[in-house]
């Protein structure tokens, strides 16, 4: 229940959007020990080298920006090169492996010297499976990843084994990971936790913030639900656009809705430089989110005049149609 409109905004935020800051500390704690249990991996000689910067975080828990349920932890970990060479195709990465290195030629295609990332997955697994802790845990490959599901927790990692790669020329470097083929792909998530840092630094309200309660709003059975990655993006190019932003949330919404609106169906190139085009819904889910996000612009705008006009519970219940249930009550006088 709220007295006042920030005060509504808050308890959502605080009771049904932003991730619980007891489970976030478990989860941080549970991967420490899941990064402490993979560098005993090399232990056996038939598993992989790792580099001395052994894992990364990265995806929306590393950003911040994931909100509830806390359904999966992203976390790559970082293999040692030992002399590899990377060839670039226009649709994938291949790894040369020289023959110094012993553990990564048992991982590659038959027959070749070329690594193969579902083999290295899968040493993953098995590696995974041996672990007494997690004996009971369901343990498998999805796509780019191996999962680990732990019972004791609702969130299920995601586990991408990478290379970086040696400097370019202008001294900087990016990340293969798998790409779902046995083959990899580029990508660097430092790129999108600086990108993300610097646009929240330069704002008056929190981006980040922002970014939490429209990806709920998204996930509303009201319309076709947008990738978490590309709407993050969508509103970080809005917020780096040369806006000036308010504090207020609420200030905020109806013009990150109006921007929505406008550029839902134009393609958002990826900020790392390496997926290209990342809006990947179809021309009638655009069309879908267009529509409620000009819906939801008109009831945000006219929640914002009520509130100017002193018509407090009438603002929090227009709110209320936007969010949906959870959003609090009026109380007062």
């Amino acid at each position: 229940m709220a007295s006042t409109v920030n005060q509504a905004f808050e308890q959502f935020l605080h009771y049904y959007v932003r991730i619980d800051t007891s489970r976030s500390e478990v989860a941080k704690s549970s991967k420490n020990n899941l990064v402490s249990e993979i560098k005993k991996f090399p232990d056996d000689n038939s598993f992989p080298l790792l580099h001395p910067d052994v894992s990364i975080d990265y995806g929306s828990f590393s950003r911040k920006t994931k909100i509830r349920p806390l359904d999966d932890i992203d976390l790559m970990i970082v293999l040692h090169a030992e002399s590899n060479m990377r060839t670039e195709y226009s649709d994938r990465f291949e790894i040369s492996v020289p023959a110094t290195a012993h553990r990564q030629l048992a991982l590659c295609n038959d027959g070749t010297n070329i690594l193969n990332s579902i083999k290295v997955i899968n040493k993953f697994i098995s590696s995974l499976s041996g672990v007494s802790y997690y004996d009971k845990a369901v343990i498998k490959r999805n796509q780019e990843a191996a999962t680990l599901n732990l019972k004791s927790y609702e969130w299920v990692y995601d586990i991408v084994p990478c290379f970086i790669t040696a400097p370019l020329a202008d001294g900087s470097t990016f990340y293969l990971i798998p790409n779902g083929k046995g083959n990899w792909k580029a990508t660097d998530p430092r790129i999108d936790k600086k990108r993300m840092d610097y646009i929240n630094s330069i704002q008056e309200v929190s981006v980040i913030e922002v970014i939490r309660i429209m990806k709920y709003w998204t996930k509303r059975p009201t319309m076709p639900t947008m990738k978490s990655y590309f709407l993050e993006n969508l509103i970080l190019n809005y917020y780096n656009s040369g806006v000036e932003s308010s504090k207020y949330i609420d200030l905020e919404i109806p013009k990150v809705l109006a921007y929505i609106h406008n550029n839902i169906h134009k393609p958002l190139n990826d900020p790392k430089g390496f997926q290209g085009d990342i809006n990947h819904l179809t021309y009638e889910e655009r069309n879908s989110v267009q529509s409620k996000a000009a819906v939801d612009f008109k009831t945000a705008s006219e929640a914002r005049q009520l509130e100017v006009d002193k018509k407090i519970k009438e603002s929090i219940v227009k709110w209320g149609s936007i969010f949906g249930s959870e959003f609090p009550k009026y109380t007062g006088s």
